[in-house]
């Protein structure tokens, strides 16, 4: 299968790149056209039998089409970074897989997204290959197992990217799709309630992230129009989960990780990590079943920004306040002890800035918005009184300027990304002090992350035309 997007790339790529210095022109860059670019940027990350890479670690090893690199980072031809990212991890190259879907790519002439259906196959080679469990987080690009954790957030993350990218899926490769997600449900299915790796790859434990993205995997398997599958114990498994995510709650934030057979509301957990508030609740939200509605979720997005970007927080990004003078911002990271920063220098505790943690925070505004539109009525409460102030929203705005304040903040959060951005591509990380990319280069997870927020905004359309390929253009000018 040979793939061929049959992009328009002159009309996909927006008139600001010929310009010095990307942070000249942040304020009048039109996010959607950017978004198509971005959207290139990150397919670069995806291979096929047209585009092989050669495994670094490995010499005379070739890419399967399909392979979802998480960044062409190599420590050999990456002076300064020691990570070695050219692998498949399940849960980015389903995340990708997503964006690919949403972009309204043209098929083939013979039926189907090439890229997709590609996807899709290297999907089953990874889960044929798949040791101890099925839950194995990472892959070669040759879609053989790499000694790494189990998981179990990627089956169900993948089972959701594959039911997104269905209809784009020519018949053969539907009835391998079918037997994905049905192999996938099923081992779900017997590990729902335990433990597992988190998102970070830093504990084991019960995952707040991962018991969100299981549960909204099996809420659109039982939805689902295609024929699949759906087993009998699959809704007592959605109750299940929908009580234990209410059990992260402490009375101040949801809790990113709890200790097998802990009770409801173990504050103790989030002193003895260190690792509260975790962005990767905000995660949750946009991969998983939590609604951006939801005023506990907003009470622990509050905490985040509030610990990044108020000044006089000790964890408060320097980038953040210089930011906050040029109107855009703030940078958002993963946890406050962070010691990551993917250099073999010195880490910063604390850690820096993330361009994906920015993004699908921009994200939440946006989905939250769109939600209070829907309803007009705002989700005001006292648990989300102080998120809402932090974007100048009280108990006394009307619906639409409240939704209104909730977009301003988005495009602010995005708008940073792109000043900081390396003239439009996108590392792993920011520097918290100096703003300038760090880490591992050409994240694809940064790339779908960014694609995903300009998504909501544009309430979730396409940015291809699939009758002619080319970039789908909006009304106004400026978004």
């Amino acid at each position: 299968m040979n793939t061929t997007h049959s992009i328009d790339v002159q009309a996909a790529v927006p008139l600001v790149l010929g310009r010095q210095s990307p942070k000249a022109s942040y304020q009048q860059t039109d996010l959607s056209a950017l978004a198509n670019y971005l959207l290139l940027l990150m397919l670069r990350n995806v291979t096929s039998d047209g585009y092989v890479i050669e495994d670094p670690a490995d010499p005379g090893q070739y890419s399967a089409p399909g392979c979802v690199i998480a960044a062409p980072s190599f420590p050999a031809n990456t002076p300064g970074v020691d990570q070695d990212y050219v692998y498949n991890w399940v849960r980015d190259g389903a995340i990708t897989a997503m964006e690919i879907a949403a972009a309204g790519l043209p098929p083939t002439p013979g039926g189907g997204v090439a890229t997709l259906m590609e996807y899709v196959t290297f999907a089953q080679l990874c889960q044929t290959n798949a040791h101890p469990t099925l839950g194995h987080a990472c892959f070669t690009v040759a879609g053989q197992r790499r000694p790494w954790t189990e998981q179990n957030d990627g089956p169900a993350i993948q089972t959701v990217a594959i039911l997104r990218a269905y209809g784009q899926l020519d018949a053969p490769t539907q009835a391998i799709a079918k037997q994905v997600i049905e192999t996938n449900v099923s081992y779900l299915l017997g590990v729902y309630r335990e433990a597992t790796t988190n998102l970070w790859e830093e504990h084991e434990g019960l995952s707040f992230f991962a018991r969100s993205v299981q549960l909204r995997c099996f809420q659109e398997v039982v939805a689902n129009g295609y024929g699949i599958v759906v087993p009998a114990e699959t809704p007592a498994a959605i109750a299940w989960l929908e009580n234990a995510l209410q059990d992260h709650w402490n009375g101040s934030y949801y809790v990113s990780m709890l200790k097998p057979g802990a009770g409801a509301g173990i504050s103790a957990i989030a002193a003895e990590l260190g690792y509260d508030p975790n962005i990767d609740i905000v995660l949750a939200s946009m991969y998983g079943a939590v609604p951006a509605t939801d005023t506990r979720l907003l009470a622990s997005a509050a905490r985040l920004r509030s610990q990044w970007a108020d000044i006089g927080s000790e964890a408060l990004y320097p980038v953040n306040a210089a930011d906050q003078a040029r109107g855009i911002g703030p940078l958002m990271g993963r946890y406050p002890g962070d010691l990551y920063d993917g250099d073999v220098v010195y880490p910063v505790r604390g850690g820096h800035p993330w361009a994906l943690c920015t993004c699908n925070f921009a994200e939440l505004y946006f989905r939250l918005a769109n939600g209070i539109d829907r309803a007009q009525t705002v989700p005001f409460d006292n648990l989300s009184e102080a998120f809402f102030a932090q974007v100048g929203v009280t108990s006394a705005i009307s619906a639409s300027d409240a939704a209104a304040a909730l977009r301003s903040a988005r495009d602010a959060m995005l708008r940073a990304v792109v000043y900081h951005s390396d003239h439009y591509e996108l590392s792993e990380q920011f520097d918290g002090t100096t703003g300038y990319e760090k880490s591992v280069r050409n994240l694809t997870w940064s790339y779908a992350s960014f694609l995903s927020a300009v998504r909501a905004r544009t309430t979730q359309s396409p940015l291809f035309s699939k009758a002619t390929g080319k970039p789908v253009r909006r009304a106004g000018a400026r978004q």
